[in-house]
């Protein structure tokens, strides 16, 4: 059904009258009566039936008309669903687990009446979902860019964000497992165990990793998700994995792991928000300046980041 019919007709019927409805509408009685006309067509029922001062509904189109109206509900609520300043911020986070997820919780926790539309965007390359931001699906999202030594297509912004540390996670059989921190170095004698770790960004981070200090790192593999990898470590006497100081992740308390900070240097994953230059959404530019004020990645300390981010 047309809109436009449907929005007529359910204005006529609290009207009373084509003249009235068509007034409030903004068209012409004709045009108004051909709206519902070609709508009694379409259906094969006569909505109104003629009374002195106008119109009331028949029998079809009172049965019509809560339907009508909650069509054109439904209508306002997708509108809205899509509308920068009426729907929900809409924020790629990449994985409820890790810092992304963590600093956007973190700003809606200072403003919890605001609407949030929070969405994990695993799997995609970092140029699906720039595409995503430019088209305005999506109103920031949170990514390395590796391939693109962090240049972002024409009309997108970014700026790094966060620079996050990294820990080694560990069972408590594990050589390290009693250290306080590990170096790079002292960690190139050690498997390090990432199964399925699919995605351009990460997987590309990871090797540049493995290359700088002699690491390595296994990414092989299919992945059984988080639950069955840290059953896997709490019980292994070899194997062991990174995780971001930022990252959320939770195990019994018998597995006993050890997370461990890796120092001298610090390798850090590198994150950059990236949003569209010009959204109008209200609430964008209260977290861009939320993500400046309390995470923005500046320099300093005995840090590494691989070339590309430099």
């Amino acid at each position: 059904m047309e809109l436009d019919a449907v929005r007529t007709f359910v204005a006529v019927a609290e009207a009373g009258q084509f003249q009235a409805a068509a007034d409030e509408l903004g068209i012409t009685q004709q045009a108004a009566s051909k709206r519902v006309a070609s709508l009694e067509r379409q259906l094969g029922a006569r909505l109104f039936a003629r009374v002195a001062r106008g119109v009331r509904l028949s029998v079809d189109g009172q049965a019509l008309l809560p339907h009508a109206r909650e069509l054109l509900r439904a209508a306002e609520r997708a509108v809205a669903a899509v509308t920068p300043g009426r729907r929900a911020l809409r924020i790629d986070v990449v994985n409820r687990r890790i810092t992304p997820a963590n600093v956007l919780y973190a700003f809606y926790r200072q403003r919890p009446g605001i609407e949030l539309d929070v969405v994990t965007l695993t799997g995609l390359d970092s140029a699906a979902v720039l595409a995503e931001v430019g088209a305005g699906a999506l109103d920031a999202t949170f990514r390395s860019l590796r391939d693109s030594a962090g240049a972002v297509p024409r009309g997108l912004a970014a700026a790094r964000v966060i620079d996050e540390r990294h820990e080694v996670l560990v069972g408590p059989r594990h050589p390290l497992a009693d250290a306080s921190e590990v170096t790079p170095a002292e960690l190139a004698g050690h498997p390090l165990w990432m199964p399925g770790l699919t995605e351009v960004e990460p997987r590309g981070y990871y090797a540049d990793l493995a290359e700088a200090f002699g690491l390595t790192i296994d990414t092989l593999g299919p992945s059984f998700g988080v639950e069955a990898m840290l059953a896997e470590l709490a019980g292994s006497d070899r194997l062991a994995t990174f995780v971001g100081d930022g990252s959320r992740y939770l195990w019994p308390e018998s597995y006993d792991l050890r997370r461990i900070p890796v120092v001298d240097p610090v390798p850090v994953y590198p994150l950059s928000v990236i949003w569209r230059a010009g959204n109008p959404h209200p609430l964008l530019a209260g977290f861009l300046e939320y993500l400046d004020a309390r995470y923005r990645a500046r320099p300093g300390g005995d840090v590494w980041v691989p070339g590309w981010a430099r």
